[in-house]
């Protein structure tokens, strides 16, 4: 239990935080649909997040990699404090879109440097267990954040919930701030375009001479990036295609919060069961059948079992790909490594949301199910790749070998 003192108080700063995203976001969308009465101006949101991550991706892993993650945490959990709450302030349209886009930025940052202090700070035999917990405060947080939010509705307004979110991040920082410091010794460097482009030819040469490694993390991204642009679908297909309505599709949507915590759950009881070979296969194939399922649902429940299993597997996936990239990356490279994978994934994101949107125009269904199929057949690709046995040792760790030990 000792062991987990530290990992323990990183998790619930990640889980107040999580939770406070959640009931953020909420309210922000209710606030600029309640002064616009515009779709399109909320939607302007949801469009900043992948415009905001693909340019911070360019240059934030030669800043992550460089500074003290644990410090720059707790920074950041203090600035997006101080900026969520100047929402509350800010009747200006643009200018409230200009503080998102530089919440989106901090938020960037604060993901990239907040798995590589993990890296650092829980061993390597507690990681994968630490993944699934991660993922399942993170899944909780997806259930409750919505319910608190509603509350908070009922008895306060939307400005309520947002204040309250940036005390949640205050909340969080103060978590961070009794974490270690794991910084590794590094030589002083000021930041500079010429040191970005070197940065960027390094994480090159380390795809080139990682080519496997970098090829699995890639599926990941690529996963991501078929995963946002059939959720971007999601709403519609369910509204218009299956003809559910609003309370009923909220049904659905909390189905697919109780896939991704049970999926969870297992992963964090049976951790020295589960190899990492087998998380991510499992996780790579049942997430698009998961798909397909809800693609060719003419029922409720039918539907309800696509979402409940492509959330479920979808836990699998995350704790094996993340997993498998903290024992391969090393950890004074992630965040270039990481931000330069990112960079893409973002740009793929922005690319196959509008391609969808604008083929959905013709047909919901056909779109869905092409997009769902599509995302299958890429399942079907890295079970076939990760499967190899030439590449077994990239699927050993010092969790697998408890498991052998254990069997």
């Amino acid at each position: 239990m000792s062991n987990w003192k530290y990992p323990g108080l990183l998790l619930l700063g990640v889980g107040v935080s999580n939770i406070g995203a959640w009931v953020y976001f909420i309210a922000l969308n209710l606030i600029v649909l309640e002064r616009t009465g515009s779709a399109f101006a909320v939607s302007v949101l949801y469009i900043l997040l992948p415009i905001s991550a693909l340019l911070t991706s360019l240059w934030s892993g030669s800043v992550v990699d460089r500074i003290n993650q644990r410090r720059l945490l707790v920074m950041l959990d203090v600035a997006r404090a101080g900026l969520v709450f100047s929402l509350t302030l800010i009747d200006s349209l643009y200018v409230l879109y200009a503080i998102v886009f530089i919440l989106n930025i901090g938020n960037t940052l604060f993901e990239t440097s907040s798995l590589i202090y993990m890296t650092k700070l829980v061993p390597e035999t507690s990681r994968q267990r630490f993944n699934a917990l991660k993922n399942f405060i993170q899944s909780a947080g997806f259930i409750l954040g919505p319910s608190i939010a509603g509350f908070l509705f009922l008895i306060g307004s939307p400005e309520t919930a947002i204040v309250l979110n940036a005390g949640a991040l205050l909340c969080s920082a103060a978590l961070l701030s009794v974490l270690p410091d794991v910084r590794q010794a590094t030589p002083a460097t000021s930041f500079s375009l010429q040191v970005i482009l070197s940065d960027w030819k390094e994480t090159f040469q380390f795809a080139r001479t990682r080519r496997y490694i970098t090829l699995v993390y890639a599926f990941y991204a690529l996963m991501i990036v078929l995963m946002s642009g059939l959720d971007s679908l999601e709403a519609s297909f369910a509204t218009i295609v299956l003809h559910l309505d609003e309370s009923t599709y909220g049904f659905l949507v909390s189905i697919a919060g109780i896939g991704i915590i049970c999926g969870s759950a297992i992963n964090a009881t049976f951790t020295h069961r589960l190899s990492l070979r087998f998380l991510i296969q499992f996780g790579a194939l049942l997430t698009p059948i998961g798909y397909v399922i809800f693609a060719t649902a003419a029922s409720f429940l039918t539907a309800a079992i696509g979402f409940f299993l492509l959330t479920f597997a979808l836990a699998f996936a995350n704790t094996g790909f993340m997993t498998f990239a903290q024992t391969h990356i090393p950890v004074e490279t992630m965040g270039r490594f990481l931000s330069s994978i990112h960079v893409v994934q973002s740009a793929g994101v922005i690319l196959l949301t509008a391609l969808i949107g604008f083929y959905a125009e013709t047909s919901i269904r056909l779109t869905y199910t092409v997009a769902a199929v599509s995302f299958l057949f890429i399942g079907g690709w890295i079970v076939w790749t990760v499967q190899d046995r030439t590449k077994r040792h990239y699927y050993t760790t010092e969790t697998d070998e408890a498991i052998k030990l254990s069997s």
